[in-house]
């Protein structure tokens, strides 16, 4: 700008004359070609107003329609002007899932996998009868891939954080919803003598929602629930110490299984996943309150003996660590008989 003011201060006398008559000759002859063309000119207005017209009314009717509802709007079609009567009618669909109640449902897709897909070619729909999954707390993701299996598995890491704290986020029903079972196993365990396909091949037979494979007797040992045996295929409850258990069909004697590696079937992982709290990230306490998932719990609660692994008990848990875990146990527990209670002081209070 600054420039261009310069050059107007410095300019003589006769380049001036010149600009003007430049300037009067290109007005008359604009107005010359505005005497031509007046037909074109209006045709091209009338035309955009028309469109602008249209698309306006269009938007404003359609917004003006309820959930429900519907109209019919009578606008020019085609180069002849001829009407056509259009229906416009706003999808409001209630048993959509929430925040989808806009959509058709044939469109709707509610649920989600872990497979993964081809980026070029024809994708094929499974990868495979197992997806691996692998949760990585100590950022080491790379020294992962000396193993074949790896280069196919899927990796998330978010550094000092436990297993549970991955399920609860990432493993959503809706997203594993495709899987007949999910295995949450920890990262120390010898699977020299484990094969899961026959392992789910037992569980089928036996009818087991929630299970774990059993564990070698002289290794890791806590409880006589997830202990081996060895002449049988399954076995469903056991005999613990005296006082521990207070019928035959509960945690820890029956109906249990630990939280090191357990397989849930998809309807028992749908119920456990919403059991799991966001703040109490260790999962102690959730090995005793699996049972409320499914129904008769020391029926379709057991372990698989025939096929078993080693507990390699790696040291991993710091005293800081495990005393968090202790008092997530008991923040649980507190939690989950207060729910209770107050459920039934509800359904008692409405029935009378």
């Amino acid at each position: 700008m600054g420039i261009f003011t310069r050059s107007v201060v410095s300019r003589k006398p006769n380049e001036s004359m010149r600009l003007f008559v430049t300037a009067f000759v290109g007005v008359v002859f604009g107005f010359l070609i505005g005497l031509c063309f007046p037909k074109l000119s209006l045709t091209k207005f009338s035309l955009s107003a028309s469109i602008l017209t249209a698309i306006d009314f269009k938007y404003t009717e359609y917004t003006k329609l309820g959930p429900s509802s519907s109209t019919r709007v009578s606008h020019p079609v085609g180069n002849n002007g001829s009407s056509a009567n259009v229906t416009l009618k706003k999808i409001w669909v209630p048993s959509n899932p929430r925040g989808a109640e806009r959509l058709p449902p044939g469109i709707v897709r509610a649920e989600s996998d872990l497979y993964l897909r081809r980026l070029w070619g024809k994708p094929s729909e499974f990868s495979g009868n197992f997806t691996i999954l692998l949760f990585h707390y100590d950022g080491r993701t790379t020294e992962w891939d000396e193993f074949e299996w790896s280069k196919k598995a899927i990796h998330v890491s978010v550094r000092r954080q436990t297993k549970w704290w991955y399920a609860k986020r990432f493993l959503h029903p809706d997203i594993v919803a495709t899987y007949d079972y999910i295995f949450i196993w920890d990262e120390d365990l010898g699977v020299e003598h484990f094969n899961a396909e026959e392992y789910i091949k037992l569980v089928r037979k036996h009818g087991l929602e929630i299970s774990q494979p059993g564990l070698e007797p002289n290794k890791g040992l806590t409880w006589q629930m997830t202990k081996r045996r060895g002449d049988h295929e399954v076995h469903k409850e056991t005999e613990e110490k005296s006082g521990w258990c207070n019928h035959p069909h509960v945690p820890p004697c029956a109906a249990f299984v630990e939280i090191m590696a357990p397989v849930f079937s998809r309807d028992a992982w749908r119920c456990v996943w919403h059991m799991i709290q966001n703040d109490l990230v260790h999962g102690w306490g959730l090995d005793f309150a699996l049972r409320k998932c499914v129904e008769p719990a020391h029926e379709k609660i057991g372990v698989v003996d025939s096929q078993w692994i080693v507990h390699q008990s790696v040291p991993s848990l710091g005293n800081q660590v495990r005393e968090r875990c202790k008092k997530e146990w008991s923040i649980f527990q507190t939690r989950f008989s207060r729910a209770e209670k107050a459920y039934l002081k509800e359904i008692n209070s409405t029935s009378h």
